[in-house]
């Protein structure tokens, strides 16, 4: 049962129902305009390009179910998955970017614009799914591809950026508030079974720097 807030009223019902939080999922935000300056560069003998649709569908989704390997949503994307969004109207492969080396993925960043209305007066960019291939952790990569998405963000005119972020990933919330990300929200997730480990995956991002 997901209780979105997190309010008292919510924690109180789930106690007297004999269930337990097992998962906390944080919304952060972040300024745009004003957000602390980075020096994150990509690793030597790594490329950044915009995602190909009909060309990289199978090696995206490949890299992601390895990073995601532990997420109950994210690391079971299918294709028809990825085709359905890729048929939303606001996917744009501009902002899908992709790290390589030698022709092998080992990174993306997929960022998505949420319409004015959505979240505010203003339209609002996301860091929508932000996947390492565990082999290329340690390499800088997340913080870079950060840094990338953001840039690409901002250069559209957007103030605001948001994120989904699983609050044991501390890894990824260190990086995201190195950024300049502040939690904006919570939602728990609470169950009557003991936790199956979420570690190190998010509700759509995760990161491994």
């Amino acid at each position: 049962v997901w209780a979105h807030g997190a309010l008292p009223a919510a924690r109180a019902l789930a106690a007297r129902e004999g269930l337990a939080p097992v998962r906390e999922l944080w919304q952060m935000s972040l300024d745009l305009p004003t957000r602390p300056p980075s020096t994150a560069q990509l690793p030597a003998g790594v490329t950044l390009r915009t995602f190909v649709p009909g060309r990289d569908e199978d090696a995206w989704r490949r890299v992601n179910s390895r990073a995601f390997a532990r997420h109950p949503e994210q690391g079971r994307m299918t294709a028809d998955d990825l085709r359905a969004r890729e048929a939303e109207p606001w996917f744009d492969p501009e902002g899908f970017l992709l790290a390589e080396r030698d022709g092998h993925l080992l990174a993306s960043a997929w960022t998505k614009v949420h319409p004015a209305g959505a979240h505010g007066p203003e339209p609002v960019g996301e860091l929508y799914v932000l996947g390492v291939d565990p082999d290329a952790q340690g390499l800088g990569l997340g913080r870079a591809l950060t840094r990338r998405a953001l840039e690409h963000l901002a250069g559209h005119g957007l103030t605001t950026a948001i994120l989904y972020t699983s609050a044991d990933n501390t890894v990824a919330v260190r990086t995201y508030e190195r950024a300049g990300f502040v939690r904006s929200g919570v939602d728990v997730m609470f169950s009557s079974r003991p936790p199956t480990g979420t570690r190190g995956a998010d509700a759509d991002v995760t990161m491994a720097p």
